[in-house]
């Protein structure tokens, strides 16, 4: 003969598969990759003991002041993110949680990841060089630049290698120095015909700039309102859209005028 349960039991009995469904879906992989803000460095200085820019065929000038590249960090393309990691860092002002397919492209293995970004790292190199020597009037056949970065990858230091590039070859352009002295930070793909392209993730990479000692962020206008989300006091947002505005913007900045553009 069988016995009745009583309503405590009955819902005991009945919340035990909802409790093990909770807990499987809390620790299920979810299409996503958190990121927080990474290392910068300073494109007219050196990485790892290496020079980042290195002229030949030209005089390289010697420079004061900083610009520096800015990168976020991401878990790993096959790291597992539950339901638990988006919770924990969905409101923390220090990490986002992105889309998977945001941050690495989908259906590649790892290996195949790591070899898209140093691709678009080596791509973006070659933009940079070629906007830089075609805006000073230079020609590639003559000058030579070499550009290296240990452990960063994609497209998005592209603006500031060029800038690097035009500060250690021409300055200011009346023997100054393109920074003014400042630490400048920024982010920004871009092409060969000096247009900058926006980057994702800058409200991670403004944190990362300011601590690092940048007072100037040169960003894509188009991403001006992801960049104001978070944005660290004392850090100043500089909009840019072509090579020529963010060196229009150096220049004003340098000489203390009015006209640089802001968020």
């Amino acid at each position: 003969m069988l016995s009745r349960l009583t309503r405590s039991q009955a819902v005991a009995v009945c919340a035990l598969p909802v409790v093990a469904l909770l807990a499987t879906a809390a620790f299920a992989p979810l299409p996503f990759a958190v990121a927080q803000p990474g290392m910068t460095a300073n494109v007219l200085g050196e990485n790892k003991g290496t020079e980042v820019i290195t002229v030949s065929g030209a005089t390289a000038r010697s420079t004061s002041g900083q610009l520096r590249m800015v990168t976020i960090v991401a878990t790993g393309p096959d790291t597992k993110v539950t339901l638990v990691d988006v919770f924990h860092n969905w409101f923390r002002t220090d990490r986002a949680v992105m889309p998977h397919d945001a941050v690495y492209p989908s259906g590649d293995t790892v290996k195949e990841i790591e070899q898209h970004n140093v691709a678009q790292m080596r791509q973006s190199q070659d933009a940079a060089t070629q906007a830089a020597l075609q805006y000073l009037g230079l020609s590639p056949d003559k000058v030579k630049v070499t550009l290296k970065l240990a452990d960063v990858g994609g497209p998005s230091a592209g603006l500031l290698f060029t800038l690097g590039i035009i500060d250690k070859l021409h300055g200011d352009g009346s023997g100054g120095d393109l920074t003014g002295g400042r630490t400048i930070a920024g982010t920004g793909t871009i092409d060969a015909e000096g247009k900058v392209g926006a980057v994702g993730g800058v409200a991670l990479k403004t944190q990362a700039a300011r601590r690092d000692g940048a007072t100037e962020f040169l960003v894509p206008k188009a991403e001006c309102t992801d960049a104001k989300a978070e944005l660290p006091k004392g850090l100043r947002l500089i909009p840019v859209t072509t090579l020529k505005d963010a060196v229009n913007s150096l220049q004003a900045l340098e000489k203390g005028k009015a006209s640089v553009p802001s968020c």
